[in-house]
């Protein structure tokens, strides 16, 4: 793993260790969910998002700590009451073109593992789609486009679609208007030939 940029920003991952401890389920719920929160959570609040009993959940977190993912927050006034954080809310993976084995299996267990969650999020909503408001039904969006570009193209539309999204970040958005809910956005961008 590399240096964190000031300011808490996205951090760099390239060690195959760091890859296979993120490509847990768990491990992917707690760090998506202290990555969104200022002042951090219990192993119990973590608990409850991730699944899993609060003792199995402090395991994850202590896991997580080792490879400098997360960290103890300052408490709340409850000296008893363990605060975790996440040291940076947004990381993304790089092990490079010339990468040993090792670091490509890693790095390919971390993104499948992704895919999975991401997969289940669709099924998710799939089942609920029928219950949700005209509005919601209607603003959500599933598309699949094939586009012919450059690499600099592509790393200018992929740069262009994170600007778009960055004022909506859950993580830094300070007061969202009334009827606000937590979106998962899935993006890639790839040469399939």
């Amino acid at each position: 793993m590399t240096e964190a940029l000031p300011g808490r920003s996205r951090v760099t991952i390239s060690d195959p260790q760091v890859m296979r401890a993120l490509a847990h389920p768990a491990r992917m719920a707690i760090m998506e969910h202290l990555g969104t929160l200022e002042g951090g959570a219990t192993a119990t609040e973590c608990a409850e998002i991730a699944g899993l009993s609060p003792s199995a959940t402090s395991y994850h977190l202590r896991e997580l700590a080792k490879f400098g993912l997360v960290q103890q927050a300052p408490g709340r006034g409850d000296a008893r009451e363990r605060l975790w954080q996440a040291v940076n809310p947004s990381y993304h993976v790089e092990v490079g073109p010339d990468a040993d084995p090792e670091a490509r299996a890693a790095e390919a267990a971390l993104v499948e593992a992704h895919m999975v969650r991401d997969a289940q999020r669709v099924r998710d909503w799939l089942r609920r789609a029928p219950d949700e408001s005209p509005e919601w039904y209607a603003a959500t969006w599933f598309s699949d486009s094939m586009l012919l570009m450059t690499a600099e193209e592509l790393t200018e539309l992929n740069q262009a679609i994170q600007a778009l999204m960055e004022p909506y970040r859950r993580r830094t958005r300070t007061d969202p208007p009334a009827g606000a809910r937590p979106v998962a956005t899935q993006y890639r961008a790839m040469p399939v030939d």
